[in-house]
């Protein structure tokens, strides 16, 4: 019993210093977007400075942010929904006819580094002249995101009890209209997780918009680029720049992180 009150110490010493290790990068980053180059420089102006919105100013009209803001919010909402469409159904089926060696398949797709497929993907998307298109983009995130919601899918569909739809079978449905009716209301949990986690990994993606991506359609992760230069690197920009593509997508996770645990643990057990 001794013990319990050093344990509990042990244990507020170690999550306090986890929390720092973990914010300290992220209140660097935000306090820099609001200092000048020299005062990031300047290590006594580390925590005592004049904050400036020039930074800010710089990203949003400038440097014309807010048409890159709509390039990765059109590309992460177009290839979440296209992969939620078309992974939903087939986790479905791949679940209650028990098509395992499909889904070793699509846990493949996942395993595969997408950096291999880059060059490929390069090549023949350039012999088709899509590459500077959103629709590169969409289809190289959904390599991605599409096995992702299978994957999240197929064990929340093990999860749901398959009586469910042989009574709604008996009642003169078809698999098709049980699975409209009974099991895909039942699976909103799962398809939001997926949904949002995919939405996340779209937003963040870099390297593919890198590699695929035109001026025109140029995603955040890769406007950040802008701000560094062959001579010299304008931090405050790219710090302001990383705080809008950070925490908008850090608010959102923080909100929806609940939705997030309890989609994936509704689909961890069987029964």
């Amino acid at each position: 019993m001794r013990s319990r009150p050093a344990y509990r110490v042990f244990r507020v010493v170690a999550l306090t210093v986890v929390v720092i290790a973990l914010l300290a990068p992220l209140i660097w980053m935000v306090a820099a977007s609001f200092k000048t180059n020299v005062d990031i420089y300047d290590t006594g102006k580390a925590l005592a400075f004049t904050p400036t919105l020039d930074n800010y100013a710089n990203v949003l009209e400038q440097a014309n942010y807010v048409e890159f803001i709509g390039n990765s919010l059109w590309v992460a909402f177009a290839a979440t929904v296209l992969s939620i469409v078309l992974g939903v159904p087939a986790a479905y089926s791949m679940s209650r006819f028990n098509m395992r060696k499909s889904a070793l398949v699509v846990l493949m797709a996942r395993v595969i580094p997408g950096v291999s497929l880059l060059v490929p993907w390069y090549y023949v998307f350039s012999n088709l002249k899509m590459v500077g298109g959103f629709s590169v983009l969409i289809l190289s995130h959904m390599f991605v995101s599409l096995p992702l919601v299978v994957y999240i899918m197929m064990g929340y569909f093990d999860s749901l009890p398959i009586e469910l739809e042989e009574a709604a079978l008996v009642d003169g449905l078809t698999h098709i209209g049980a699975f409209r009716r009974i099991t895909l209301p039942l699976s909103i949990p799962g398809v939001a997780t997926a949904g949002i986690l995919s939405f996340i990994f779209s937003w963040n993606n870099f390297m593919f918009a890198l590699v695929l991506s035109g001026a025109d359609t140029k995603t955040l992760p890769v406007a950040i680029f802008d701000f560094v230069g062959y001579a010299s690197i304008d931090w405050g920009g790219l710090m302001a720049a990383a705080s809008v593509v950070t925490l908008p997508i850090m608010l959102i996770a923080l909100f929806v992180q609940k939705y997030v645990v309890s989609g994936l643990t509704a689909g961890a057990t069987k029964g």
